[in-house]
């Protein structure tokens, strides 16, 4: 047999279908919900038909891809990676990235499909459940250097996100997000310039 006859092997179902949302997300992106399932087959490297056998329709395609997108779950697999051997400073640095990328890619979503916000936003269970999760995850990377803290390692951990939300968000950061260095600067040093006294002015 000629190498030109021969065939691609197969994909297993489960990894055609991650193929097809991991293709979709970033498509959704850019053009809203007026991406084309032929867009969605070429960059998954799949025949459009292919698609239709996966799932029933486009808007079934479309909202399962969202789901995947919005679930907290990578999130937390990329805190739980996050080095606890480094110093404070660079670990805090990894969750504000981690943070920034999860922030910048929903408010990306977002804005595309002209949503105030994600599906299912009312459903207070799962967001209390995914808050109590990266809570728990941040406690653990602060570890025992929450002695040195003024605050629980919880507080800090809410101070941080929405420090990273607020500056990652392009209505309220207004073109100047902070960066990553930025924000651990503010968390852990706060804005007071270093003074030699005992008690800085006006404290």
């Amino acid at each position: 047999m000629s190498p030109s006859s021969r065939r691609a092997p197969r994909m297993a179902p489960s990894a055609r279908r991650a193929a097809i949302l991991a293709a979709t997300v970033p498509l959704v992106r850019k053009h809203g919900t007026a991406v084309t399932t032929r867009q969605i087959a070429e960059a998954a490297g799949v025949a459009e038909g292919t698609i239709f056998r996966v799932f029933p329709d486009k808007e079934s395609l479309v909202r399962a891809a969202l789901a995947e997108a919005f679930d907290p779950e990578a999130t937390r697999r990329e805190l739980a990676a996050i080095d606890r051997s480094l110093p404070l400073r660079p670990r805090l640095a990894a969750v504000v990235d981690v943070l920034q990328r999860r922030f910048a890619e929903v408010f990306g979503l977002l804005e595309a499909l002209g949503w105030p916000g994600p599906p299912d936003e009312s459903q207070r269970g799962p967001a209390a459940e995914a808050d109590a999760a990266y809570r728990a995850a941040v406690v653990d990377i602060v570890g025992a250097d929450a002695a040195a803290l003024r605050v629980p390692a919880d507080h800090l951990a809410h101070v941080l996100r929405m420090l990273v939300f607020s500056s990652t968000h392009p209505l309220i950061s207004l073109g100047r997000p902070l960066s990553t260095e930025e924000v651990v600067e503010v968390v852990l040093d706060g804005l007071l310039a270093p003074t030699t006294t005992a008690e800085a002015p006006g404290c």
